[in-house]
C-alpha cells in the first residue's frame, strides 16, 4: 500500500516540476535566463542546449547578455534566437549578443495569463488521474485480498489529501506568474 501512494507522490512531485519548467518558459516583461532553457544552436552539425555553449546573465531587469564560449558560434546563436517563439531581436557586437527585453503589452500580458492558467489546469487534470491510478491499485490490491477495507480506505484518504495538497500547489505557483506576468 505504501508503494502505491510513494508512486503517486512521486508523478504527482513531477507534474508540480514539469508547470514549473514550463512557466520558466513563459516571456514575461521582465529578463530571464530561464526564457532560452529550450533553445537549441546548431553547434558543428549537432543542436545543443544555448546554456551549454555559452554563459547567459542579466545585467539590469530588461537586459540579457549571453557570451559565447567559442566567438565562431556567434551567428549560429542569433539565428536560433531569431527562430525561436520568444520574438527577441538580438544585437550581435561580435562579442557577445546582448537582447532587451521589452515591457510587454497589456493585451500580451492577458494571452499570457490565459496560458498560464490553461497550462495550470492542465496540470491539475495530471494529478486528477494520479489520484484515480492510485485508487485504482488500492482497490486492486483490495479485492487481491493484500489490504484490508480499511486499509484501503485510510490510503484513498491519503492519496486525496496528496491531490489536494499538489493542488493547492499549483494554484500557488499560478497566482505567483500571474503577478509576475501582471507585474508592469
Amino acid at each position: 500500500m505504501n508503494s502505491v501512494i510513494q508512486n503517486a507522490e512521486e508523478r504527482m512531485k513531477k507534474s508540480i516540476n514539469s508547470l514549473d519548467s514550463e512557466f520558466n518558459s513563459f516571456r514575461t516583461g521582465r529578463a530571464s535566463a530561464s526564457l532560452f532553457d529550450k533553445i537549441r544552436v546548431d553547434c558543428y552539425g549537432q543542436p545543443t542546449p544555448l546554456s551549454q555553449i555559452a554563459s547567459i546573465s542579466v545585467p539590469e531587469a530588461r537586459l540579457i547578455v549571453i557570451q559565447p564560449w567559442d566567438k565562431s558560434l556567434l551567428n549560429s546563436i542569433e539565428k536560433a534566437l531569431l527562430k525561436s517563439e520568444l520574438s527577441v531581436n538580438p544585437n550581435n557586437d561580435g562579442r557577445l549578443i546582448r537582447i532587451n527585453i521589452p515591457p510587454l503589452t497589456e493585451e500580451r500580458r492577458k494571452e499570457l495569463v490565459k496560458l498560464a492558467k490553461n497550462t495550470a489546469e492542465l496540470s491539475r487534470v495530471a494529478i486528477r488521474n494520479i489520484r484515480r491510478d492510485g485508487i485504482e491499485d488500492l482497490k486492486k490490491l483490495e479485492k487481491d485480498k493484500e489490504i484490508s477495507e480499511d486499509q484501503l480506505k485510510m490510503g484513498q484518504d491519503k492519496i486525496q489529501k496528496l491531490t489536494d495538497k499538489y493542488v493547492a500547489d499549483i494554484n500557488s505557483i499560478l497566482d505567483k506568474k500571474e503577478h509576475e506576468i501582471m507585474e508592469v
